[in-house]
């Protein structure tokens, strides 16, 4: 007499063996069997020649607990984990995927290399919290039309170095990073050397698009005037850029993802590239900004770019200065941080009394003056100093003379209880 024996089965086994044992005993069709555990006619035959072979248990699929052939192998999955504990902690996913394939020759999918992380504690799965819903903005059409800029501190070298201001230049109709640079704070000296830089390699962008910090807009509540600019702004005018202030991070969100991507990725990168000083980590941008354009940037709407050629009236080093109007004096000086500056010319000196002038202070101290864009020679005036008078050490030592008793001076204003004190004397 044949065992009986105990059979695990799924909810579907079960059902296609009812639908099978229904078929065999002619209650349906071959075809209703077959429409209603969804499979060809042809597999239901199939099927159902197995069935009358081996029973319910045929039924049971032939690759249960039996591993995947598709299953990594232990070794080559060890050499991943050790990997991701020590030469890439820390790095997500889709990241360590990338730079197992790059630098170790190891091929996996990011959705793999999840699994392994969570299985080994290395990766938490983010908790999507509930967004306020925004309106879309389209993107602009045109490269150069609008540029996203942004300053983003964080410990990019982590503890290798302090924290320093990533100042990012990202294009709106491609994600594209134009400019970057490491800087120790935001500026206008900051801002106005990255802008130098990307004006000679891309041109002049028709405008900028900045948070509401104090170097692109003048946030005074009592200034009286719309047309108040700051150094950046009236830098920007000169050139002709529109500046535009959002009113909200969501609002340049390019810029704002960029930092993120990079505050997590740029971090690793340099890392591994074994960067250890801001010197050498935007030696490095220079090299990371076309792989991340790579992987990141998309294809403009149109392909005309909307840069502006610089023309040879644009001159940076004069724009992107300092410049703070002073009034000429009869004596043809001007005081600009407490130094006395003469102006030096041939020009009759009535021509030139009582103008106003731009005093132009570049990054590293320079000064340069100039009368409607005509560059003026000067020198410094010292004053003499004024000789100190001499006197002697007694003098010096001296205690203040006391007032006596019946001084006048002791005699004049009320006492505590109110009363004149001479009426109390």
């Amino acid at each position: 007499m044949a065992q009986n024996r105990i059979i695990e089965m799924t909810s579907n086994e079960i059902k296609r063996c009812e639908i099978l044992k229904m078929a065999e005993e002619k209650k349906i069709t071959q075809k209703a069997g077959s429409q209603q555990i969804r499979v060809s006619d042809r597999h239901f035959r199939r099927l159902l020649r197995r069935y009358k072979r081996e029973g319910p248990a045929g039924m049971i699929s032939g690759h249960r607990n039996k591993p995947s052939n598709n299953q990594m192998a232990p070794g080559k999955r060890k050499v991943i984990v050790d990997k991701l504990k020590a030469e890439y902690e820390g790095f997500g996913p889709t990241l360590a995927s990338e730079k197992l394939l790059e630098r170790n020759g190891v091929k996996v999918s990011k959705e793999t290399i999840r699994q392994i992380m969570i299985s080994e504690g290395l990766h938490r799965p983010k908790i999507r919290k509930e967004e306020k819903v925004r309106q879309m903005r389209e993107r602009r059409k045109h490269r150069g039309e609008l540029v996203q800029i942004d300053g983003s501190y964080h410990a990019w070298l982590e503890d290798r170095a302090g924290k320093a201001c990533l100042i990012l230049f990202v294009d709106d109709a491609t994600s594209e990073i134009l400019a970057a640079e490491f800087v120790e704070h935001e500026s206008f000296f900051a801002y106005a050397r990255v802008c130098k830089g990307y004006f000679q390699q891309f041109g002049l962008p028709e405008a900028f698009y900045s948070d509401r910090h104090g170097i692109f807009r003048v946030n005074h509540k009592n200034t009286t005037t719309t047309e108040a600019l700051t150094q950046f702004g009236r830098s920007m005018a000169e050139l002709g850029i529109e500046i535009l202030c959002a009113y909200s991070p969501q609002a340049k969100g390019r810029v704002e993802r960029a930092n993120q991507t990079l505050q997590d990725r740029l971090v690793k990168e340099m890392r591994l590239a074994g960067i250890n000083n801001y010197a050498q980590a935007n030696v490095f941008l220079t090299q990371y900004i076309p792989t991340y354009n790579r992987l990141f940037a998309v294809h403009p709407h149109s392909m005309i770019d909307s840069h502006e050629p610089l023309l040879p009236e644009n001159n940076l080093e004069a724009i992107l200065s300092k410049q703070t109007p002073r009034k000429l004096s009869d004596n043809l000086q001007l005081q600009y941080q407490r130094i006395i500056y003469q102006i030096t010319t041939d020009r009759p000196a009535y021509a030139l009394r009582g103008r106003t002038v731009t005093v132009c202070e570049s990054e590293l101290g320079k000064i340069r003056i100039l009368l409607n864009g005509s560059l003026l020679s000067f020198k410094i005036f010292h004053k003499q100093p004024k000789q100190a008078v001499v006197v002697s050490s007694k003098e010096l030592s001296q205690r203040p003379a006391k007032p006596a008793a019946d001084h006048p001076w002791r005699n004049y204003g009320f006492n505590l209880d109110g009363q004149h004190i001479q009426a109390s004397n």
